[in-house]
């Protein structure tokens, strides 16, 4: 069986930990993961001034799709900017069509509401970002620390990147390979 595979788009200002823990879980798990800058190659400085250095631009990942898991990290700044390009809505268009999983994570799912993406569905975010969310009645709301509604995966936000980067691994590995992923990560139950 082919590796599965995972675009995770990077703007200036994401959230760092939001980033490189679901990109770490994944890779743990044997899931190709392909960090893309927004706008291009160069590093990529995020909301706590962590820089990392995309895989590749955005422009070039999206010839090499599709991908099995798009993954939209938080961190107001970045989510902005996910929800201002262009180029982010016609990837999640395509992810949607073809019913593959979308995952977002604190401010991230705002980018899903700019783009009309999985209205219907129901969601979490950082609370912060409830109103915003909610506005239009596009969604339905859960408290939850990581919602997961048909092809959608959501999570509210840094201390729930554990829990929402085990949750996509599930969903494309399956519960034993969370197992051995989680085991050596000594994660408080």
């Amino acid at each position: 069986m082919a590796s599965k595979r995972a675009l995770v788009i990077l703007a200036k200002g994401a959230e760092e930990m939001e980033t490189v823990i679901p990109v770490d879980v994944m890779r743990r798990a044997g899931i190709a993961v392909t960090v893309a800058g927004l706008t291009g190659k160069d590093p990529v400085e995020c909301s706590r001034n962590v820089v990392i250095c995309p895989d590749a631009s955005l422009e070039d990942a999206r010839k090499q799709g599709p991908y099995d898991v798009v993954l939209l990290p938080g961190g107001a700044p970045g989510a902005q900017s996910l929800s201002e390009s262009p180029a982010v809505k016609e990837v999640l268009k395509d992810q949607e069509g073809r019913k593959g999983l979308i995952a977002a994570i604190c401010a991230g799912p705002t980018a899903l509401l700019a783009h009309g993406i999985a209205y219907g569905s129901t969601v979490t975010t950082h609370p912060a970002m409830k109103e915003k969310m909610m506005a239009g009645d596009h969604y339905k709301y859960s408290e939850a620390r990581v919602q997961k509604d048909g092809h959608l995966i959501t999570s509210r936000g840094p201390g729930t990147s554990f829990e929402f980067a085990l949750a996509i691994v599930e969903e494309l590995m399956g519960a034993e390979v969370v197992a051995q992923v989680k085991a050596p990560l000594i994660l408080k139950e």
